[in-house]
């Protein structure tokens, strides 16, 4: 199934228009509500992920507004694609939202793998035991 995103409208950003009558409140919440939504459905194999980055990085640069991904409609997600997942998340300050188990545990396994890589000598670098 080939990979579909599409933005959707935040239905909280009209309801709060309609209840301001144009007054001027800001809050946690309304920043919240700014985000742009992208929902992403099909399979997410990693040239579909480094596209899926490049969006949300120039709508993010495009809106000043945080991205949040709605990935409730993914089938197929692999490791390096939710190695890329993270990278958004901690570089970009992607949220994702939606995840079901199988996919929040690809995601889960990667963010892990990261904090591990950490802790691991670089290539070339010996380790010395005396």
């Amino acid at each position: 199934m080939p990979t579909r995103i599409t933005q959707i409208e935040n239905v909280r950003d009209n309801a709060k228009e309609l209840e301001g009558n144009g007054r001027d409140q800001s809050s946690n919440s309304d920043i919240e509500s700014q985000a742009t939504v992208l929902k992403v459905e099909g399979t997410l194999r990693l040239k579909d992920t480094e596209l899926l980055e490049k969006i949300c990085r120039d709508v993010s640069g495009q809106t000043e507004c945080p991205v949040t991904l709605d990935l409730a409609s993914i089938s197929f997600l692999d490791s390096e694609s939710a190695a890329v997942l993270c990278r958004m998340k901690r570089e970009q300050g992607v949220k994702l939202v939606g995840l079901h188990l199988f996919v929040g545990k690809v995601v889960e396994l990667a963010e892990e793998c990261e904090k591990a890589a950490q802790y691991l000598p670089k290539a070339g670098e010996g380790t010395l035991v005396s």
